[in-house]
């Protein structure tokens, strides 16, 4: 039996330096067989590269950006997500503003991230449900800044925030059983 791969998007603002990172890594540490990343921007500009000063965190961090492009967020990548991680809370509410169903797979990553650690389960579907009704437990400051058109050290923060984010979830994702095909 195959297992359906769980799908993530992940969201930002203009889909060129937050969400780009985070579907990068994300992708780079997860289990291809099971997990697919993609990205999108809530305000996306299309098909543009990853900005400048992020791309060189993505290296500083082992990975490469070479094929990316930006794109705007649309209904088709929030309803077909298993599971949408955003930057900000505020763009939580502009997934929730396309598909208002999205509300209990939708969650920042900071959220996500505190939230993976305080509940059970034993597949990814699981954790995100179990997440979504222990969302009241996860750190009130759940966004993660702007680095855009700011300093090399904003970009480094920002960076290893996503970076540590990423490595928490990918680490629990990648320790559940496969999600089973659906019919």
């Amino acid at each position: 039996m195959t297992a359906h791969r769980f799908a993530i998007l992940t969201v930002c603002t203009a889909n060129i330096c937050r969400s780009p990172l985070m579907e990068i890594l994300l992708r780079a540490q997860l289990d291809e067989t099971r997990f697919e990343v993609a990205s999108a921007g809530v305000r996306g500009w299309d098909q543009q590269p990853m900005d400048t000063m992020a791309q060189m965190e993505l290296l500083r961090l082992g990975h490469s950006a070479d094929d990316f492009r930006s794109h705007a967020i649309d209904s088709y990548l929030v309803d077909s997500a298993d599971l949408v991680v955003t930057a900000t809370r505020a763009h939580r509410s502009d997934i929730l503003a396309v598909n208002p169903q999205a509300l209990r797979r939708t969650f920042t990553l900071v959220e996500f991230a505190a939230l993976t650690g305080l509940v059970e389960a034993t597949t990814p579907r699981e954790l995100v449900a179990q997440a979504a009704l222990r969302r009241s437990l996860a750190p009130s400051d759940a966004d993660i800044g702007d680095p855009y058109r700011r300093g090399p050290d904003v970009h480094r923060a920002v960076a290893d925030q996503i970076a540590a984010g990423v490595a928490t979830i990918s680490d629990r994702l990648n320790a559940l059983r496969p999600e089973p095909v659906r019919t």
